[in-house]
């Protein structure tokens, strides 16, 4: 008798834990940052007019997407996570709960800026409210403000107990320092986001930026490279570009005329670590290390012209083409490629300049700038002095056909050139735009496009390859799920904002 069990013992799946540790379900929340908002590949990468598919059998250039991504699976897990903290016996304010606040914060500018409202308030309440109503697109974002000032607090207070940790975590180990820079680098991000908004009080924009900016000891910030908050890929979680897609990706895409003249009409050695030479050039006699050599194709482009001129290599004899591809050597030779910003150092640099350009506090913009040009040079390995570039010959990424060429590079030069040298105003903040584009290249996920979106910089190309009546379309549409499921606050929602229509080409608050 004493081996029987009770009916509630035997009813209790043991495959089917009611609870989890906190630290797992933080690895499925981080995973989820990064592989449905961090990457740069695939859509979003020719959505940021980075490069362009020139084989319509797999994909198109247009702006006609459809649905937000629907990140409320994940929000769940993170209120999840917040419950089993607790539950294993975590004070009210810890390590998860604190972390908790940044991602919710994150998740929502994720979808909002994508849609406009959401519901909040009543969003994460689970069966209990299975119609929520949504909140304007103002209320959320100074719901995020808030939940980011306070997980600057709870984290500092944190680290002032010390001994704590944050168990599980895959992007900094635990070290809680670190992560109070990476939740202040984010609320600039945010703050320069709603650079429309600079005026409303509400949000006090500008008092925000003064107040982190000008405070290092209560809002510390990220100093160098290493403190980017970066996924770093492995043997398990392959770097999307990688040798087991190389027949498939390389050359079913062309760099695109957006990237590749930002960089090459400064002259700027990027474009010779992420592209390679178009190979007509190489056939017309150019070298390689003759920045004219490297070619964009313009996301306008009609698809069918631009996939006559593809071609499949850039040898003299092996069907070379009129436009650069990605560099073979260094994003096909391996499963690792290189680490991928969420929130980087150079984005926090660029973004600190914007606020100064824009008058927000007292500082050096210019100062600012060209941290963030230099450390996206150190992020490509690129120094002073001779730099050794790699290419890929006849379009293999293998050894026996690659090709090597030195470029002198001198960042004072690069620096004082005429369209690169900081100056106030409304030039000022082009350049400081345009540069940060260049360093999100296969990064940051869509963070290049909104960019563009709020400033018009750098300009994208627009036309019958863009699809949507040659358009580049503003916003994303809201789940079927809610048209299915919460019907009457989902046309409340889009009467309020959109006169009724669900619709890509339609202004959402953010960017009026």
């Amino acid at each position: 008798m004493g081996c029987e069990k009770s009916f509630e013992e035997l009813e209790v799946d043991s495959n089917r834990p009611v609870s989890v540790p906190a630290s797992l379900v933080l690895q499925s929340v981080q995973f989820d940052m990064y592989n449905n908002t961090g990457r740069a590949f695939g859509p979003e990468m020719r959505w940021n007019q980075y490069y362009c598919s020139n084989y319509n059998y797999y994909a198109t250039n247009e702006y006609t997407w459809s649905e937000m991504p629907n990140h409320f699976f994940t929000l769940k897990n993170i209120v999840k996570m917040e419950e089993e903290a607790k539950r294993a016996g975590a004070d009210a304010v810890n390590p998860y709960s604190a972390v908790a606040k940044f991602y919710k914060a994150f998740f929502y500018d994720q979808m909002s800026k994508r849609v406009g409202d959401l519901p909040l308030a009543e969003g994460l309440l689970g069966i209990s409210n299975l119609s929520p109503k949504y909140d304007s697109q103002k209320q959320i974002y100074i719901q995020i403000l808030k939940w980011l000032e306070e997980s600057n607090a709870d984290l500092a207070s944190l680290i002032t107990k010390g001994n704590q940790t944050l168990t599980g975590d895959i992007y900094f180990g635990g070290d809680l320092k670190r992560w109070q820079k990476a939740v202040n680098a984010f609320q600039l991000r945010i703050l320069v986001q709603l650079s429309k908004k600079e005026s409303d009080n509400d949000l006090a924009i500008k008092t925000k930026f003064a107040a982190i900016v000008s405070n290092p000891s209560k809002y510390p910030l990220m100093s160098s490279l290493s403190e980017s908050l970066q996924f770093t890929s492995n043997l398990f979680n392959k770097y999307p570009s990688n040798p087991d897609n190389f027949g498939f990706d390389a050359t079913r895409q062309n760099m695109s005329r957006a990237y590749v003249e930002r960089l090459t009409e400064r002259n700027d050695p990027r474009v010779m670590v992420t592209c390679e030479p178009a190979g007509s050039a190489l056939k017309a006699g150019k070298l390689p290390s003759d920045f004219t050599s490297y070619v964009g194709a313009s996301s306008a482009e009609d698809l069918a012209d631009m996939s006559s001129k593809a071609g499949t290599s850039n040898g003299a004899d092996f069907a070379p083409g009129q436009y650069s591809f990605q560099n073979r050597k260094r994003y096909y030779s391996n499963y690792v490629g290189e680490p991928t910003f969420l929130v980087g150092y150079p984005e926090m640099c660029f973004n600190i300049a914007e606020g100064y350009n824009r008058n927000w506090a007292t500082g050096s913009a210019a100062q600012w700038y060209e941290t963030g040009i230099k450390s996206s040079m150190d992020f490509y390995g690129i120094k002073n002095g001779s730099n050794t570039m790699t290419y890929s010959r006849n379009g293999s990424k293998d050894a026996v056909d690659l090709r090597t060429f030195n470029i002198n590079f001198d960042v004072t030069n690069y620096l004082a050139q005429l369209n690169v040298v900081y100056v106030p105003g409304t030039a000022g903040l082009e350049k400081i735009i345009t540069q940060k584009y260049l360093a999100f290249f296969m990064n940051s996920g869509m963070e290049a496009y909104f960019d563009w979106r709020r400033t018009g910089y750098p300009a994208f190309y627009s036309g019958v390859g863009n699809g949507n009546s040659n358009r580049i379309a503003l916003r994303w549409l809201y789940p079927a799920t809610e048209r299915a499921s919460n019907l009457t606050n989902y046309k409340a929602a889009i009467d309020a904002q959109f006169a009724g229509k669900d619709d890509i080409n339609d202004q959402i608050w953010l960017l009026k």
